[in-house]
């Protein structure tokens, strides 16, 4: 993300003005893309994006720009098909010349089903962009994200230029005499994305959040702020070799002065490799808070209602808790530590298996106002860190051994990361 910008995605805060007709230019080369874990190495190809706006404009004008891709930089994978209308792109224009700064444009979540191999179907991308400088403005197509939905869960590949981009639309833009060059509104490149601080949502802005700097949610007449889900590593320790990988999205809906909050993994279909007994998974999850205020707050969800039949898929249900803001000012939420409480048999002591997040991001961002005693300030925080407590489980304890049987050798897909548990076939045979 570039440093300071004064190019703003302005969200339902007026209308867009042409003042002469659009003209597109395409620029082809070459990006790098990334896919969600387990989706297979890293790719590159050759990408053409069309980016459209007026040739014309003056200082004051909110514009349109368009970014079509024409050519696609890969196929589809040879892992499964996509269904239709469960691709969504997000793409980053870097604005140059008369202004700098970086224009978020997103598509809408429409497409064709696209079988296995076959060629990659993305819709246009759109975005609106404040002129505050006179000159010529360049629009030079960027990074992009491609977020593709499934039945059980959206996993998102990042995609990246490899060399410099030549190419791209250029307005050129004459003075003006609105006084829209001063009005500032972003603050990372688009990553809290002008219109969205306030608390416009109709330029996407609100509801897709950029790729580092996650979603900023206004005031205004807003209550629900949707996050965007952030790819975390959660290490924990000898328990799961090598950790667990997985989107987490976090949402919030206004409350009167505070938040409820919605966390939500990526939803996993892997088979049980034994029967699960109603009530044997508990997740919960430490919310981090950044910014004006700090903290944590913890969010929980509850157990499995039904059984889990042998060979059936393994998912966590969404953990849900309370933010009431601690301070005033831009709050951004991030996943932290992960704990998976297991209880094989009920009245059976828990076994805390806790995760702690090596590498996280900001799904969200609130635009707060304190309110007394709140629950995320400094001095006062929701929750606690839960600790292990596999040594603390007697053998005596039937339902300790069945849970740490579970710890022990149960595979578990948490957001497309499989993770298993060493010595489960010897475990399973003496069960």
């Amino acid at each position: 993300m570039s440093a300071a910008v004064v190019a703003l995605l302005l969200g339902g805060a007026g209308i867009a003005i042409t003042a002469s007709p659009a003209q597109a230019a395409e620029a082809t080369f070459k990006v790098k893309c990334v896919p969600p874990a387990g989706g297979g190495d890293p790719v590159e190809g050759e990408t053409t994006a069309k980016v459209t706006a007026p040739a014309t404009a003056k200082v004051g004008d909110e514009v349109d720009v368009v970014w079509e891709t024409v050519k696609p930089a890969s196929n589809n994978t040879d892992l499964m098909d996509i269904p239709k209308d469960a691709v969504q792109p997000t793409g980053w224009i870097t604005v140059g010349g008369g202004q700098a700064g970086e224009l978020k444009v997103v598509g809408e979540k429409k497409n064709p089903p696209i079988p296995k191999k076959a060629p990659m179907v993305m819709s246009a991308m759109k975005g609106k962009l404040k002129l505050t400088k006179a000159g010529k403005v360049t629009l030079t197509p960027g990074k992009y994200d491609v977020a593709v939905t499934f039945s059980f869960g959206t996993f998102v590949t990042k995609c990246a230029p490899v060399g410099e981009v030549k190419g791209g639309a250029t307005i050129d833009v004459s003075a003006g005499s609105s006084g829209g060059a001063t009005n500032g509104g972003a603050t990372n490149g688009g990553a809290t994305n002008g219109g969205a601080t306030s608390g416009g949502a109709t330029n996407g802005g609100a509801t897709n959040g950029g790729a580092d700097g996650g979603t900023t949610a206004g005031g205004g007449g807003q209550t629900d702020f949707p996050g965007k889900p952030v790819e975390v590593a959660f290490d924990c320790g000898p328990v799961v070799p090598g950790g667990i990988k997985t989107p987490v999205t976090i949402n919030a809906k206004k409350n009167g002065g505070s938040y409820d909050l919605t966390v939500k993994t990526a939803k996993g279909a892997m088979a049980a490799p034994m029967a699960l007994p109603a009530g044997a998974l508990k997740p919960s999850m430490n919310v981090k808070l950044g910014g004006a205020d700090s903290g944590t707050v913890k969010v929980a969800g509850p157990a499995n209602a039904d059984p889990i039949p042998d060979k059936a898929p393994v998912s966590l249900s969404d953990m849900t808790g309370t933010y009431k803001p601690g301070k005033s000012g831009k709050v951004t939420l991030s996943p932290d530590q992960l704990t998976i409480d297991v209880t094989m048999a009920p009245g059976a002591t828990p076994i805390n298996v806790p995760c702690k997040a090596a590498s996280s991001g900001v799904s969200l961002e609130l635009d707060t106002a304190a309110q007394p005693g709140g629950s995320g300030s400094s001095t006062s925080t929701t929750g606690s860190t839960t600790s292990g407590g596999l040594a603390e489980t007697g053998a005596e304890d039937e339902g300790g051994i069945k849970a740490l049987a579970l710890v022990a050798g149960t595979v578990i897909l948490l957001g497309g990361a499989v993770f298993t548990f060493t010595p489960w076939r010897r475990l399973r045979g003496t069960r």
